[in-house]
């Protein structure tokens, strides 16, 4: 079943637009899982100036879905009504400055700073080689993994509102907490700014690789999945409480609990997103059971499900998701 194509409509209301639209296009390529129905309109801009221009042209009641690597995404098999925006390769530059300082597009890979800050001997960003995912996503969610958290080195991150305007937030102004920012959902980040220490390039990229090998080890991470499928409860670890809810290898279909690491959910091949979210709904229900604790997704699991057209989830969430995730 298509969306009604409102491609000509936004062409014609925005003729000075230099980015890609595409109607009814496909968004399982789109994320890791590599599941979920069509996007209404799948917008690419060509640059922040771009993505501002489109968004004050864009009908307000449009409900929008910012994608940059989509590792953690999981869209339903209905699709997306509204539209779609990949942050692509006009957001994916990053660039060394002085001061110990990495300035990085929202759609750039997270290991790719991490790269970049370790060939230029800057120490402190090692960490988002362990997060499998963009800027965007690190920046909404406070990424983090292996002892370091993006607010330990974020200076600044800039952005655009649903209203098309550009606005920059310091780190103070993030609101950072555990798997958190509170900065509004309405609000696309678009470029980060991140301060290290002085460093021993052979060390950093030592400490990377270690990272490269603990993940490759324990997790499984050639395979779809969506990574760590649900935030640590306090003083607890989400794997645990599903190991001990009897849930390593529980299948659905071609979804699975990854047997490596069961805080991970795994695509074998054919599983739908409903396959994949009743899996974590199912994984929910029995730890809830079995330990009383309510585990959150931290996934972001959005759209229609295939039989419910004109029911949405939350509006304009950004995840960490380009293609070349």
């Amino acid at each position: 079943m298509m969306f009604p194509d409102l491609v000509p409509e936004l062409k014609s209301a925005m003729p000075e637009l230099r980015g890609k639209l595409e109607a009814n296009a496909p968004t399982a390529p789109l994320s890791w899982f590599r599941t979920g129905g069509p996007a209404q309109v799948l917008f690419t801009p060509a640059d922040e100036n771009d993505l501002a221009y489109f968004l004050q042209r864009l009908d307000r009641a449009v409900p929008v879905l910012v994608v940059g690597l989509g590792s953690n995404l999981l869209i339903r098999d209905g699709g997306w009504e509204g539209v779609i925006i990949r942050l692509g390769k006009g957001f994916a530059d990053v660039t060394v400055e002085p001061g110990l300082r990495v300035r990085a597009g929202a759609g750039a890979p997270d290991v790719k700073v991490a790269r970049a800050a370790a060939e230029a001997g800057i120490a402190g960003l090692s960490f988002l080689r362990g997060i499998p995912g963009a800027i965007g996503g690190a920046l909404r969610m406070n990424g983090g993994a292996y002892g370091g958290e993006v607010k330990d080195c974020l200076v600044y991150a800039n952005a655009v509102t649903r209203m098309g305007e550009t606005i920059t937030f310091q780190n103070k102004d993030m609101g950072f907490t555990y798997r958190h920012s509170s900065v509004p959902d309405d609000v696309i980040f678009t470029e980060a700014l991140f301060e290290g220490r002085p460093g021993n390039p052979d060390e950093i990229l030592a400490e990377m690789n270690a990272i490269t090998e603990a993940r490759s080890s324990t997790q499984p991470v050639n395979t779809r999945t969506g990574g760590s499928t649900f935030k640590n409860p306090p003083g607890k670890k989400a794997w645990e409480l599903v190991d001990a809810a009897g849930c390593r290898g529980l299948r659905i279909g071609d979804a699975q609990v990854s047997e490596m690491h069961c805080n991970f959910l795994i695509n074998h091949g054919s599983a739908s997103a409903a396959d994949i979210e009743g899996l974590g709904e199912e994984v929910r229900r029995r730890v809830r059971e079995m330990t009383g604790v309510e585990l959150e997704w931290e996934i972001k699991r959005v759209g229609l499900a295939s039989a419910s057209r004109g029911k949405v989830d939350p509006v304009f969430r950004q995840s960490d998701a380009p293609l070349n995730g």
